[in-house]
């Protein structure tokens, strides 16, 4: 989705901290202080007019009384974990993540999630799924411009997507 705002011509607020590597060879588009939401909330104002990759699990570190608009790219967490076991492979970590236990606690961080989303009425949202973007690009990059209400180029958005990097498919 980083790609996608970043070639329509959204301004994106990344450090470019964690490189591109075999898991990821287009790049991460995090920004770091983006981990310190929980302990300094403030920090977000420096995203102000940008986008910025926040994990679900920060949300809930955002503060009232700014104007956010959020997309909540949702992917199927078997796909998730199969993609966390293959980045710890090339790691050099012999450790599997422990699919059952981590699907329990992720269902739970959705419940949460979810309950923080509907307390949070003054935050415009856009899910996403993860497969629908990259079946129908050009149709997602609309969705994506609409909800923003910015004039993005949807051509360019959808032509950034590369099918050939999603690696861990899951039924």
């Amino acid at each position: 989705m980083m790609q996608m705002l970043a070639a329509g011509g959204m301004p994106l607020l990344t450090d470019h901290e964690r490189k591109p590597d075999i898991d990821n060879p287009r790049g991460y588009y995090e920004w770091e202080p983006a981990k310190l939401l929980p302990k300094q909330p403030n920090r977000i104002d420096e995203a102000e007019g940008k986008a910025v990759k926040v994990i679900s699990q920060l949300l809930l570190s955002l503060p009232r009384g700014r104007n956010y608009k959020l997309i909540f790219v949702e992917r199927p967490l078997p796909e998730v974990l199969a993609s966390q076991d293959e980045m710890l492979k090339h790691r050099g970590s012999a450790e599997s993540v422990n699919h059952a236990v981590l699907t329990n606690a992720f269902r739970e961080h959705m419940r949460q999630v979810v309950g923080w989303l509907e307390d949070r009425e003054e935050i415009p949202l856009c899910r996403m799924g993860y497969r629908k973007i990259l079946n129908d690009p050009l149709g997602s990059a609309e969705t994506v411009r609409d909800f923003l209400r910015l004039n993005l180029n949807v051509e360019a958005m959808s032509r950034v997507l590369d099918a050939s990097l999603y690696r861990t498919r899951r039924p």
